[in-house]
């Protein structure tokens, strides 16, 4: 995917800004500088649709007033559009100001944060994905196998990235591993936190990993179930924002 943003061609298509902490952020600001990267980057394109407000709470994880706000906010400044009418909704301007989306960014200080999260999670999810391959029973396999159907047909990222996060912490949940799920769960939770939108091909295309780690488990293939999550978290360092800066390729987390 080209992530051009009319400069030179090697040119970082978020100049030398980067995301903010959003631990330094109100809930507003995290939820603007994540739409507003998402555009900046050539993830949401001129004219997209974005999924309803409330859609844009569960599929951000913040509350509903929140992600009201911060779209307001966004509109406010030209980044979208609201239209009314059967067809209306909130787009994508088809020139959002690029100072705006500029401004949303902070210091580069933050991608050594979000690798290091990275870093944690494969961690966790290599240790949880072993024990799944243990202990997982039947019924388990079954929901992670609804879950995987449910995200090659979601339409929106905000639906997909619902399902992504219930279905990892199913895995994590049938690893049996007690305190240890808790605080994996806390590790996935601070990454979910730097999730921007996707297309939604790009999501569905990681979903194939999710399927590859279900036959895995469902056959005790220990080895393969881990590897297959190795490679699906240790991704995230070259296809989240950070990697994305660098000319990387967008995936789903």
């Amino acid at each position: 995917m080209t992530l051009d943003s009319g400069a030179a061609a090697d040119a970082s298509p978020i100049d030398d800004v980067a995301l903010a902490g959003l631990d330094r952020r109100s809930a507003i600001d995290a939820v603007r500088l994540r739409i507003g990267t998402a555009i900046l980057l050539g993830l949401l394109k001129p004219g997209e649709r974005l999924p309803d407000q409330h859609e844009v709470a569960l599929g951000l994880s913040v509350s509903p007033i929140t992600a009201r706000r911060a779209l307001t906010s966004l509109a406010e400044e030209g980044v979208v559009v609201r239209r009314r009418g059967r067809s209306g909704g909130t787009f994508v301007a088809d020139a959002p100001p690029r100072d705006v989306l500029a401004a949303l960014a902070a210091p580069p200080a933050e991608f050594s944060r979000v690798h290091r999260l990275v870093d944690r999670r494969l961690l966790g999810e290599c240790t949880m994905t072993h024990y799944a391959a243990l202990n997982i029973s039947a019924e388990q396999v079954a929901r992670l196998d609804a879950l995987t159907a449910r995200m090659a047909a979601a339409g929106s990222w905000s639906e997909y990235h619902q399902l992504d996060e219930e279905f990892h912490r199913e895995v994590a949940g049938a690893s049996g591993l007690g305190g240890a799920v808790d605080a994996y769960f806390e590790v996935l939770s601070d990454l979910y936190e730097y999730f921007i939108p996707y297309p939604i091909e790009s999501l569905h295309a990681s979903n194939e990993d999710h399927i590859r780690l279900v036959a895995a488990l469902r056959e005790g293939r220990a080895v393969d179930a881990v590897e297959v999550s190795r490679q699906h978290v240790d991704t995230l360092h070259r296809t989240m924002f950070m990697g994305l800066a660098d000319g990387g390729t967008p995936q789903g987390a």
